[in-house]
């Protein structure tokens, strides 16, 4: 009994020093804690955990003041930061896998439309230049037309011109020939027929040359009247000639004429079809165009809202101030390290519980 007060003392005075080395190892650990969450938050540059160190600062602080433990809480704390961590990264990664696809969806996408747009252009302008090529062509085949329906027409209106000369010329000359002949008849008939057969054929000869009668005293003049046969001769042989002449430039320039026409009319129908069928293919092709044309507007329509979405998706997948491995390397350094602050305090958790355990079993045995 005279010894139990001092061993009393003696005891409580261990369990004392323990608690007293206990709480210094608690307040290196929190401290370390503290320590290794700065030091994360200013590599990282992270403001969440700057917060979390002063809310950890704060819990050891005001925690062992009030005599609660505040391990439990400050395990809470970095557990919550961790399974915030984690969940950020995840939703990055799923945020990543988004932004790969619809960007790689998009790009794609966009290159295809302007591939098509290029391509439509490209017909179009083609259409157009050879639409554009055909109309003066056409222009070109209709002038062609009125030069050569002009021609024709002076063709023909020389043509008539030269026909009624030649009518009248020939005319002229049959007549001229009928009668030089007639009058080379009566004169032949005259000089080789005797006195009395000149009577009836002086009037006959009379009656178509309307000569004044014969005095009653007349003789044949045969030196005479052989030059006038020969005179009437030259002129039949000359009227003659002229006939077959007017008549061989006029089969020439008839022949000339049928021949100069047929190669016009077939020059025209070779035109007006070949105007026919370039009509056609310029009908085809303006619509052609106007057909593309309006498959192109979609398509720019199309373009421009994937180029307003693409924009959209840029600032929401690229315009950042890190990429995504720089992101997801941060997190992962941040959580790894949140890992060994947790590990630091499970550690002294262990070592305090222990200790506890072998206090009270020491206070149980006495």
């Amino acid at each position: 009994e005279t010894s139990a007060g001092a061993v009393s003392q003696s005891y409580s005075f261990v369990q004392l020093g323990s608690r007293a080395r206990m709480q210094s190892r608690a307040d290196l650990a929190r401290s370390e804690v503290i320590t290794l969450v700065k030091r994360l938050a200013k590599q990282h540059h992270s403001a969440a955990l700057a917060q979390l160190a002063s809310r950890i600062a704060a819990v050891a602080r005001y925690g062992a003041a009030s005599g609660e433990d505040p391990f439990a809480k400050v395990k809470g704390l970095i557990v919550d930061m961790i399974a915030k961590l984690e969940k950020q990264a995840a939703d990055e990664t799923t945020e990543k896998a988004y932004c790969d696809e619809q960007m790689a969806k998009t790009e794609a996408k966009k290159s295809e439309l302007e591939e098509d747009i290029a391509k439509m252009t490209s017909k179009i302008d083609q259409a157009a230049a050879r639409s554009a090529q055909l109309k003066e062509e056409i222009a070109e085949l209709q002038n062609e037309f009125s030069a050569l329906a002009k021609q024709q027409a002076e063709m023909d209106k020389i043509r008539q011109e030269g026909h009624e000369a030649y009518v009248a010329a020939k005319a002229d000359l049959e007549l001229g020939l009928k009668g030089v002949r007639q009058a080379l008849q009566v004169l032949r008939d005259y000089y080789a027929s005797d006195t009395g057969a000149f009577v009836q054929s002086a009037a006959q000869f009379s009656a178509f040359m309307q000569q004044p009668a014969k005095p009653e005293m007349h003789s044949k003049a045969t030196g005479a009247g052989q030059s006038i046969i020969s005179i009437l001769e030259v002129c039949e042989s000359d009227f003659a000639t002229d006939l077959s002449k007017e008549e061989v430039e006029e089969s020439e320039a008839q022949d000339e004429y049928e021949k100069v026409s047929q190669a016009n009319k077939v020059s025209k129908t070779g035109k007006e079809q070949d105007v026919k069928y370039k009509v056609q293919e310029t009908k085809s092709l303006d619509a052609k165009v106007v057909e593309i044309s309006g498959d192109r507007e979609t398509a720019k329509t199309e373009l421009a809202a994937i180029d307003e979405f693409y924009a959209k998706l840029k600032d929401r997948c690229v315009a950042k101030p890190e990429s995504y491995a720089e992101r997801k390397a941060r997190r992962e350094a941040e959580i790894e390290g949140l890992k060994q602050a947790l590990a630091t305090l499970e550690d002294e958790t262990a070592f305090v519980q222990r200790k506890r355990r072998g206090g009270l079993r020491g206070s149980i045995q006495a």
